[in-house]
C-alpha cells in the first residue's frame, strides 16, 4: 500500500476485519502489515507441533525356527541397531511345511531374542501366530 498514516491503516484494517501488525520497528518509517494475527499465531503453533512429531518406521527381520546360533546373533545385532536408531522392529518367524506343527520352537526363539534385547527393547506386541508366521513387535525401551 506504500506509506500510509496510522489513522488510514487502522481504518483499512477495520474495514477488512484484520489486524495491523508491526513487522519492523527500527525501519524508518516503521513497517506494518495487515493480517489476521490470531490465524498467524495458530499456524506457528501448528508448525512447531509438526516439528516435534517423530517419524517412526517399522523395520522387519525374518527368522526361521531352526536358525543357527551365529545367524541368530547377526540378526539380533541388526535388530539392536534398528532399535538404537529409534525404529519399531517386527520380528517374523516363518514356518515352512510341517514346521508349523511345532509353534513352541518359534515361541522359544522369540523369547530368546527378547531376553537378548531386554536392555534396549520392550515388547509392543507379544508373540502371536498369524497364518504361517509368528510375529512379535519390539519398540525402543524408554530411557530413564
Amino acid at each position: 500500500m506504500g506509506i500510509v498514516s496510522i489513522e488510514d491503516a487502522l481504518r483499512v484494517s477495520e474495514e477488512k476485519g484484520v489486524d495491523v501488525v508491526e513487522v519492523s520497528s527500527n525501519a524508518t518509517p516503521p513497517v506494518c502489515r495487515l493480517m489476521d494475527y490470531g490465524k498467524f499465531k495458530y499456524e506457528l503453533k501448528k508448525q512447531r507441533s509438526a516439528k516435534k512429531q517423530k517419524d517412526q518406521t517399522i523395520k522387519e527381520i525374518k527368522f526361521r525356527p531352526n536358525i543357527g546360533e551365529h545367524d541368530l546373533e547377526v540378526k539380533v545385532n541388526r535388530i539392536r541397531g534398528f532399535l538404537e536408531a529409534g525404529h519399531k522392529t517386527r520380528m517374523r518367524i516363518f514356518f515352512r511345511g510341517r514346521e508349523i506343527v511345532h509353534p513352541e520352537l518359534g515361541r522359544e526363539l522369540a523369547e530368546d531374542v527378547r531376553k537378548k534385547l531386554s536392555d534396549v527393547a520392550s515388547v509392543d506386541m507379544q508373540p502371536k501366530i498369524e497364518g504361517k508366521n509368528l510375529i512379535m513387535i519390539l519398540v525402543p525401551a524408554k530411557k530413564q
